[in-house]
């Protein structure tokens, strides 16, 4: 398949630092030779002792088998963390008995090349759902090798490795003071369609040298997925293989961590919204065939939920996405968006704003309206939506792009 570059593909991968106690490769268990691709497909992360981990995973009641795994492994391991493997080009979703069975011969290969606990092993799969692996141990059988070649992450290989229909490379990471003590932060993440996280979506991996508990490191996790990866859309569809996992190795040489009233948290939660934000917004900057990064605010409803349900509503709207795609602004259809989401608003008051364009105002089209003003809001290519659907506290914000041709294009052509 060959994929057009997304118009907001960076000119290159960005430089991320190195994070103390986080060594990775990167390998070809060859799931693309069939399309003709000689390409990396798996990689391996392997973590100093004492790493701390948590994670959130899709709610989809058909999750994938490798998610089934990292539930269970992280309540079992106590959020510790020694290893992870992600593969590209099959899900392991569906998969039944034998998905049960790749896992298992993957994390024995790892126990052994890793010297560790099975239970403080993780893994991580996208691709075709539905399609069992020829041999049990298909992934395990690669991990020897990539055990013997480990060292400081290539972040840019690491990022190619999972991607399936991105048509760039998607990474993040800066260097933080907290408390005096510099750390490291960097993230990876693969994503362009089946995205409408009910956790995260699809897969995103956070690596950190500061030093945490695994309760505060799940409760900052948490907090930073509502207000990223929990805060976008390309195409309503939550994947079964949604997965967001931070690892924090402590390497940094601070203390822990391990009192929410430590001051040091607030800074450790501030670094890590803002790097899963960065990275939840190249996902939607590659969504399947878009032209346009459109950002939904919401704000006068009865309680942020809300907001967030309406915002999530004009987002996913077929007919809002094709609209701002061939650059009408039918603010109508965002008005429809409003109506179905259910919420309690006051049409009397609901109004709505293309960037600063008035469109409509207090439940009817602004007295001001111009049209040409407005269709020249929505034919740049980042688009500010902004709804008023009452007087109440509630506000969200929410991300998504357009809707083209080109979707269908790629996902008529996803398994050919």
């Amino acid at each position: 398949m060959n994929l057009k570059p997304s118009p907001f593909a960076p000119e290159k991968f960005p430089t991320l630092p190195a994070v103390a106690g986080v060594r990775a490769a990167t390998g070809s268990r060859g799931f693309y030779t069939s399309r003709g691709l000689e390409r990396d497909d798996v990689f391996l992360f392997h973590f100093d002792a004492g790493t701390s981990c948590a994670g959130v995973f899709t709610r989809s009641a058909t999750a994938s088998a490798d998610v089934l795994w990292c539930r269970d492994a992280l309540a079992a391991g106590d959020g510790k963390a020694s290893g992870l493997v992600v593969n590209s080009g099959n899900s392991n979703a569906f998969t039944g008995p034998k998905g049960v069975l790749k896992n298992d011969a993957t994390l024995g290969a790892m126990v052994d090349a890793l010297s560790t606990e099975k239970n403080r092993c993780f893994l991580g799969a996208t691709g075709v759902i539905g399609e069992p692996l020829p041999d049990p141990n298909y992934v395990g059988s690669i991990i020897p090798d990539l055990a013997e070649k480990l060292s400081d992450p290539d972040w840019e290989a690491c990022a190619k490795a999972f991607m399936t229909t991105d048509t760039f490379a998607k990474g993040a990471g800066f260097v933080r003071d907290i408390d005096g003590v510099q750390t490291a932060f960097s993230g990876i993440a693969k994503g362009s369609g089946m995205i409408a996280p009910n956790m995260g979506t699809m897969l995103a991996y956070v690596f950190t040298d500061a030093a945490i508990s695994p309760e505060l490191l799940d409760l900052a996790l948490r907090e930073a997925c509502g207000l990223s990866f929990n805060a976008i859309t390309v195409d309503s569809d939550t994947s079964t293989s949604d997965s967001l996992m931070v690892f924090a190795t402590g390497a940094n040489g601070a203390a822990p961590i391990s009192d929410r009233s430590d001051p040091r948290f607030e800074a450790f939660k501030t670094a890590l919204n803002e790097i899963c934000l960065e990275l939840a917004l190249l996902i939607v900057k590659d969504g399947e065939g878009a032209t346009k990064f459109v950002t939904i605010d919401v704000e006068g409803a009865v309680s942020s939920d809300s907001a967030r349900t309406i915002a999530a509503d004009i987002a996913n709207s077929p007919l809002v996405k094709t609209a701002l795609a061939a650059n009408d602004a039918n603010w109508g259809r965002v008005v429809m968006a409003v109506g179905k989401s259910g919420e309690p608003i006051d049409q009397s008051e609901l109004s709505i704003w293309f960037d600063d364009v008035h469109v409509a105002a207090e439940g009817a089209r602004a007295e001001n309206y111009d049209e040409a003003l407005a269709t020249a809001a929505v034919t740049k290519p980042e688009i500010n939506i902004r709804v008023r659907v009452g007087g109440g506290p509630g506000s969200s914000r929410v991300f998504t792009c357009d809707l083209t041709h080109a979707y269908v294009d790629i996902n008529g052509a996803y398994r050919t």
